[in-house]
């Protein structure tokens, strides 16, 4: 079976930012790892373009609704993901032949089974979330919205809406979804979310309107032209509509249900609830997991176009590097809470974190190999206690690291794990002191002057591989330099799993001081 693990579909509207890059790193970091474990993945992404929010946008910038998405994925949401180095298998749009006939297939299908019935409806509607709202959700607003009600995530007046539209039978799936997470605790991550989650279902679910009929940008619903599918309905489907709902039975087969949706947790509730009901109403398998990550927030505001906060990822790309970028958010920040950025934070790790303990242990360990051994990686023949604890601490670097961004999307303590040991090879060379070795001229220590620069140079070699799907350009840098290539053969045909075994590196490899991997920032 298939690795399967998706982004939300991200609404074009406007060029993307740092939250949605921050999502789309994550599950970048983690098809990348699971690759490494040898396991077939499949990483998807892409783009939901239809709706109300689109048709707005498209009108206020002079152009067709198609031609805008067209502009927006061409010209901002591809480019970055490749600036970025995310390896996604797929990239679905929902305005793609592909996704729009398998939506009527699927709605049709609900139709007939009884699931859909028309109906009046009237209610606050925020168009920036494309979402009808409870009372109780909205906010009294207050200077120019004063007297007005607002919508608590875009800050903006909700707009009262009533149509005769088609609904689905939500409310009938109240306690099996109930059921299902209760016999799944893990199915909705973080345990916060859960509990959101819960409680809003506890209360009991009303039926949800599938359908629009004041305006036509969507999906037209196959029984009923004049109203188009709601755009969520129509976005959740995409994660069917992708691998082959209806259309490649064999690839759907293997690869349907996502064993991981990531998602921002203000979409949470249309992928916990809505999602996984949609799926039993049409006999469809629930996805494994779906992991909620916080808000990246600047002067304690969510990161977004709407409140002003928003930053261009190309801004820090061009002043730390990309990898730097995709190590940064899922280090410092705890998926699934809500994180801080700044540019002094990013500042400071970079420069104690990349710069001094990972890029300096690489270039002080590959320049004493040039200098002392004339750039041949000299075999290990003096073992101690000493080379005894780094190969332990490398076995638990790769066992935690592992555990923690496999299995429980903890990414940073899976970063922190590898660079734990990193520091310990630091501390190892200091407290060895090859310099000092050096200038004692006896077999003894020569011996011993070969064992700890081996030993360091072979601890690289792993932490080149642990870190390849967070830094993938400095790890195949790291990994050259160090003659593993020409040895071991390409980096992308390493396994985690394998990183800890000892003596991977083959002495007389052809070790070259390459260039800085992480230069003092200007």
């Amino acid at each position: 079976m298939t690795y399967y693990v998706t982004t939300p579909i991200y609404y074009v509207n406007d060029a993307p930012h740092l939250g949605h890059a921050y999502t789309t790193l994550a599950a970048d970091v983690l098809a990348r790892w699971h690759r490494r474990r040898g396991e077939d993945v499949w990483f998807l992404t892409g783009t939901d373009e239809h709706g109300q929010k689109i048709l707005r946008t498209a009108e206020a910038n002079g152009v067709g609704p198609k031609e805008w998405a067209d502009r927006l994925v061409h010209e901002s949401w591809q480019p970055l993901w490749e600036h970025l180095e995310i390896a996604n298998d797929d990239f679905i749009r929902t305005t793609q032949q592909r996704h729009t006939d398998r939506v009527r297939e699927f709605v049709q299908d609900l139709h007939d089974r009884g699931e859909i019935y028309k109906d009046s409806y009237e209610g606050p509607y925020c168009v920036d979330c494309e979402e009808f709202k409870l009372p109780g959700e909205l906010l009294d607003g207050e200077g120019e919205y004063a007297g007005q009600k607002l919508c608590p995530i875009h800050k903006k007046p909700v707009e009262l809406l009533k149509e005769e539209n088609y609904f689905f039978r939500l409310s009938a799936y109240t306690d099996r979804l109930l059921a299902h997470y209760e016999a799944h605790p893990g199915f909705i991550q973080p345990e916060s979310a859960r509990n959101e989650v819960v409680n809003f279902v506890r209360q009991g679910l009303q039926d949800l309107s599938i359908s629009r009929s004041t305006f036509d940008w969507g999906v037209k619903v196959p029984w009923d032209e004049q109203h188009v599918i709601y755009v969520w309905i129509d976005a959740l489907l995409n994660y069917a509509t992708a691998v082959g709902y209806n259309e490649n039975p064999e690839k759907f087969g293997s690869t349907f249900p996502a064993d991981v949706h990531l998602v921002g947790k203000d979409i949470l509730r249309f992928h916990a609830v809505i999602w996984p009901a949609l799926l039993l109403a049409n006999g469809l398998p629930l996805p494994g997991r779906i992991a909620a990550n916080g808000w990246l927030l600047v002067g304690g505001e969510k990161m977004s176009k709407s409140n002003l906060t928003g930053i261009k990822p190309q801004d820090l790309t061009a002043h730390f590097g990309v990898d730097a970028y995709r190590w940064y958010f899922l280090r410092a920040i705890a998926f699934g809470q809500d994180g801080s950025f700044s540019w002094e934070d990013f500042s400071a790790r970079y420069t104690s974190e990349l710069a001094n303990d990972y890029g300096n242990l690489a270039s002080r360990v590959t320049a004493m190999v040039g200098r002392y051994f004339d750039g041949e990686l000299p075999a290990a023949t003096v073992d101690g206690e000493a080379e005894r604890a780094v190969r332990e601490g490398l076995a638990r670097a790769v066992a935690e690291a592992d555990r923690r961004i496999g299995e429980e999307l903890d990414f940073q303590g899976g970063i922190l794990a590898v660079f734990d040991f990193v520091k310990q090879v630091n501390g190892y060379l200091t407290e060895q002191q090859p310099w000092k070795v050096a200038k004692d001229p006896s077999e003894e220590a020569a011996a011993r002057l070969a064992t700890i620069l081996y030993t360091a140079a072979e601890s690289l070699r792993a932490v080149a591989v642990l870190l390849d799907p967070v830094m993938p350009e400095t790890s195949g840098e790291l990994w050259e330099s160090l003659g593993a290539e020409a040895s071991l053969g390409a980096l992308a045909d390493q396994r985690i799993q394998d990183a800890a075994e000892w003596g991977g590196l083959p002495a007389g490899a052809t070790v070259t001081k390459g260039a800085v991997l992480f230069p003092r920032l200007s």
